[in-house]
């Protein structure tokens, strides 16, 4: 299967050293990958916009977009697939709550950092969890992703 078409922006509202383009561009294409191989989801290309975030910024955004008045670690906006079949999406990734729930949770940053910035991939490419066999479907399909990059299961027990 040849490789999707990926155009990425990284935009750093704050400075996350240890996420720097190359990284967070590896961990994009690979669920860009899967997802292009998962049904029902077709599209030809992707173009995505990916922004990480201080605590002050993703509080504000997920206030005015989803009415909740707290930062949380990911935000994803799908705009869909346009006639040419180019997914768009923005996905927002909040620094500070990534680092305080990997320590809470015990995992390192950069696996913690990985499962989110998949997760948000796939949410920008149609995938959800609102019921039950999307939520099967969609974490299977992000822990395929991890473990080929040798990152644990991250709903494991």
């Amino acid at each position: 299967m040849p490789a999707t078409p990926l155009s990425l922006t990284v935009q750093y509202g704050i400075q996350v050293p240890e996420l720097p383009r190359w990284r967070l561009r590896r961990w994009v294409a690979a669920a860009v990958r899967d997802a292009a191989a998962a049904p029902p989801y077709p599209f030809q290309a992707v173009d995505l916009t990916l922004r990480l975030v201080d605590a002050e910024e993703a509080r504000g955004l997920n206030h005015e977009f989803r009415h909740r008045d707290y930062a949380t670690n990911v935000l994803t906006f799908e705009y869909g697939t346009d006639a040419r079949g180019t997914a768009h999406g923005d996905i927002i990734l909040c620094a500070p709550v990534l680092r305080r729930e990997a320590a809470a949770q015990r995992k390192p940053l950069l696996a913690h950092a990985a499962h989110l910035t998949i997760h948000g991939v796939l949410h920008a490419l149609g995938h959800d969890h609102i019921d039950a066999a999307e939520a099967r479907a969609m974490e299977g399909l992000e822990t395929r992703i991890l473990a080929r990059m040798g990152i644990a299961n991250p709903y494991a027990d």
